[in-house]
């Protein structure tokens, strides 16, 4: 049998794609090991003790579980329409939908102000009923869900586009309706993939920082989140405390980081989805 061509020109291209890898790698992980390296952990730990790491870190947890909350309830049955149904429109809708990854931070949150501001175009309604959107934490979860949102739909749409329709064909001839196949199958099945979602949504919102301060402003305590406040820190000269909430903004992306590839495992997948297809095939009537 001819043996493959090799030698010289395929060990110069592995040894600059190896350098080019590790170029890339070296690049990435640089700025976070210059961090770790000016941050001790003692420091870490004194200084998550101020006020102002305090107040940051409990108004992203909070704002940016809320936007998460949110994002789930509307962004889950939405993918599961734009997956599963044929429509026209449906690429412009998804394209619409895409448009906050590609669109800059702060012109997302100065069309926020110009939508929800107080002479926005629904600003004197808002003020009709007394509703004062903008400088407010309801600003920075709009900023948030705004900005997050793509992340946990475009992966959803994927996640149950992927789900064997032999699943859903089977729970609807077992009589379960549309809604208990959604609930009972559908969302079962999809649910490492949307957890995924949901997770990098979750970080992208803990990350947010320019739609935040267009819209919603960094005020200490209740509109100031942890990007902000690192900001806050390092413009008034404080590299020291605006270093260790950094390093905790890392720790934090990297374990979401690390859950969502846990989540998105082929084993775990294909056991999620062997469990349903036995199901299917030995209830009777049972959905």
């Amino acid at each position: 049998m001819p043996q493959p061509r090799g030698g010289r020109p395929d060990r110069l291209a592995a040894l600059a794609a190896g350098v080019a890898a590790a170029a890339l790698i070296g690049f990435v992980l640089l700025p976070m090991v210059a961090i770790f390296l000016r941050v001790p952990p003692g420091m870490l730990l004194s200084q998550l003790h101020s006020t102002v790491a305090l107040d940051a870190l409990r108004v992203s947890l909070k704002t940016s579980l809320v936007a998460v909350v949110l994002i789930l309830l509307v962004g889950t049955p939405a993918a599961y329409v734009l997956a599963t149904k044929r429509f026209r429109g449906e690429g412009a809708v998804l394209a619409l939908l895409e448009l906050p990854l590609v669109l800059p931070p702060a012109v997302a949150g100065l069309g926020l102000f110009a939508a929800f501001g107080r002479f926005g175009l629904l600003g004197g309604a808002l003020r009709a009923v007394g509703v004062e959107i903008p400088f407010t934490q309801i600003a920075v979860v709009m900023a948030l869900v705004f900005v997050a949102s793509p992340f946990y739909v475009r992966q959803a749409v994927a996640t149950f586009a992927a789900v064997d329709p032999q699943l859903m064909g089977a729970a609807r001839s077992l009589g379960a309706g549309a809604a208990r196949t959604f609930f009972r199958v559908s969302i079962p099945v999809a649910r490492a993939g949307l957890s995924a979602g949901a997770a990098l949504a979750w970080a992208r919102a803990l990350g947010e920082f320019g739609a935040t301060i267009m819209f919603a402003g960094s005020l200490e305590g209740r509109t100031q989140t942890l990007p902000l406040a690192i900001y806050g820190q390092f413009s008034g000269g404080d590299l020291r405390a605006a270093l260790a909430i950094a390093a905790l903004l890392v720790v934090v992306s990297a374990g979401l980081l690390v859950g969502v590839r846990v989540l998105l495992r082929p084993r775990r997948l294909e056991r999620v989805e062997s469990r349903w297809t036995r199901l299917s095939t030995s209830t009777s009537g049972t959905l």
